[in-house]
Order: C-alpha cells, then structure tokens, then sequence
C-alpha cells in the first residue's frame, strides 16, 4: 500500500502516523519501485533501539540486520525486546513488519559508556583519514528512475571512484532529509543509513546486467559516531558462484569509527 497522498513525500524517509511508519519516496531502494532501501530501513531499527529504554548510558556498538524478505513500500510496524539486560552489555531485538507479515529482524549490542577520565585511545598511525566533504565530487547514482534513496535521500560526495565507475570507492554521505518527520537524524541513524551503500558504491557488475542484492548489513563501530557526514570506504569481492561481500570501513569528521559488512546475492538480470 502506497503512502497516502497527503503525506509530504519530501518531508523525511518515513512518517510516523501514530506508530506506524509510512515510507516515501526518498526511501525507495535501486532493484524494485515496490520495495525500499535498505539504508532508511536500518536507520528506523536504530532509531527504534535508541527510544527503547531512554537514558540508560548505554551506547550501540553493533548492528546486525537480517532482510527477511524485500521491505515493500508499505507502512511499517516496529517491535523492540530486551533479549539480555545489564547495566554493562544488554541486547536488544528489533522486528519489522509491513502487510501483516515480518520483513527484517535486527539484534542491536548495547554496552555501557565511561566517564571523561575513563578515555583508551588507539594509535590512528595506521587509518589515514580521507580527504573531507568539500574535497569530493558528485557521482550520479547509474541506477535510472523515479525518486528514491540513493538519488534523491541522500547527498554524495565522492573523493576516491565514482558511483558509475566499477571498483572500490571512498564517498561521503549525508542525508539530505529526517528518517522520521519533524526528527533530528542522530549520528547513529546517519551510519545505519549510508552503511547500507557499500554494495552499491563498489559495485565489481554493472547494474543493467547485474544484481548484487544485500539481504543482511552489519555494522560496528568503536566509539559514538558524531556529525552529519559518513565516509564509506569501500570494496566489493566475489567468491563462489553467486556469492559475494561487500566491506566498508567508516569514517566520520573525527576520524574511523567502524565497519561494515554486507552478504552479496549475485545473479544476471532474468
């Protein structure tokens, strides 16, 4: 079911229509007009766990996202669970669901922050940061179309590749509007949201020949990520036949954050 044609379609990814969430456009995903992206979806599990049990000082470290099936372009329903509570590590279950029928299942890993005299850095030696925003360039999505997330959700920025060039890239994200209407994206819900491109901006097949679909995202990080933009970068690998792996290393304003991985299923065009 389509969202109703009062709803802004340039307001945000979703809004929220009293506990349900009502997709549009901008969450539209690149192989199906009827099913969504990824990114938004993933950035509405996050935004889930963070209003699950408010203002405990625990902090996502991992995300992992199960696609169940293609998330159809419909209103969405979200559940939470506590799976292991703790003051220090707890776990919480995340399911969605669109037409009477669940479509993603996600586990988020929260643990326990410290205070300001409590602060273990690592050495950065090694992770030499990309060049900024400013310094990139705007690759246009290969994929044509209506509206949608990867054309019109987000802002890209590209400093190593190019979305219409094969091969591993380096490109910072920004979404252009709210996940939720009349919300702030939180820096977590911005990493869940561009994690989910690593596929697409390294892509090794072209998209007119090729699908390459995720049905699953993970996503560490090692610290609170901050501000609007994320760096992906990233690099796509094929083993068997018809399997693959996309593998994003994050960046913020402040230097590596985390990782990302996704599972690839490979095929050609039927």
């Amino acid at each position: 079911m389509p969202p109703s044609a009062e709803i802004p379609e340039l307001e945000a990814l979703f809004v929220d229509d009293g506990g349900t969430f009502v997709p549009t456009e901008l969450s539209r995903g690149p192989w199906s007009p009827d099913a969504l992206h990824g990114g938004p979806v993933a950035a509405l599990v996050i935004r889930a766990v963070e209003h699950h049990r408010p203002g405990e000082e625990l902090q996502p470290t991992r995300l992992t996202l199960e696609l169940l099936r293609p998330v159809p372009f419909s209103p969405l329903t979200v559940r939470t669970e506590t799976m292991r509570d703790g003051r220090r590590v707890q776990l919480v279950d995340v399911t969605v669901e669109a037409d009477g029928r669940d479509v993603v299942r996600a586990r988020v890993l929260r643990v326990r922050t410290l205070g300001a005299d409590q602060q273990f850095q690592t050495s950065t030696a090694e992770d030499p940061a990309p060049p900024p925003p400013s310094a990139g360039r705007e690759g246009l999505s290969p994929i044509l179309g209506g509206r949608a997330f990867h054309s019109d959700g987000v802002e890209m920025r590209f400093v190593g590749g190019l979305f219409a060039q094969l091969g591993p890239s380096t490109v910072w994200i920004r979404l252009r509007v709210p996940v939720v209407s009349g919300e702030e994206p939180t820096p977590w819900q911005r990493v869940a949201a561009a994690a989910d491109f690593g596929n697409g901006v390294s892509s090794e097949l072209d998209f007119g020949t090729h699908l390459f679909i995720n049905p699953d995202l993970t996503v560490y990080v090692h610290r609170p990520p901050v501000g609007e933009w994320v760096c992906l970068d990233a690099r796509t690998r094929f083993g068997a036949p018809g399997i693959g792996m996309a593998e994003s290393a994050l960046w913020d304003i402040e230097g590596r954050v985390g990782r990302a991985a996704q599972s690839l299923l490979v095929e050609r065009h039927s």
